[in-house]
């Protein structure tokens, strides 16, 4: 069960600095999770799609991921149309691996605690043992 009291020792222990600020927005986290499952990458009409933006706010999302090196956006033509596409980058991989390792802490935690909690409140004080 895990100890309910904060001791002195546990400064900080719930900052989580490890939570990426560049990939912990909301729409930025619904990118890169398609992008993640995609490793050939995807096309920005599918990303806009997938992810439920619009061109432009796709758009800028997908500059400042490109800015931070996690994603390459490699513009082209298919025909005379243009086509855009998306990709994780090795880096952004990595980066994403370990927010997800941050993410799997942050749920450890919470459902630490719960647990604790539902085992405490399980327990009859003075007739547990009668």
């Amino acid at each position: 069960m895990p100890d309910t009291e904060p001791g002195a020792g546990d400064a900080g222990r719930f900052a989580y600095e490890g939570l990426d600020r560049v990939l912990h927005e909301k729409a930025r986290l619904g990118i890169l999770t398609a992008l993640v499952t995609h490793p050939e990458g995807l096309s920005f009409s599918d990303l806009t799609r997938l992810c439920d933006l619009t061109d432009g706010n796709l758009s800028r999302h997908l500059d400042v991921l490109a800015e931070a090196g996690l994603v390459k956006i490699t513009k082209g033509f298919e025909g005379r149309r243009p086509h855009t596409t998306c990709a994780l980058t090795a880096q952004g991989r990595k980066r994403f691996r370990a927010y997800l390792t941050q993410l799997e802490k942050v749920l450890r935690d919470a459902a630490a605690q719960e647990d604790g909690r539902a085992a405490k409140a399980q327990t009859r004080p003075g007739l547990a043992g009668a």
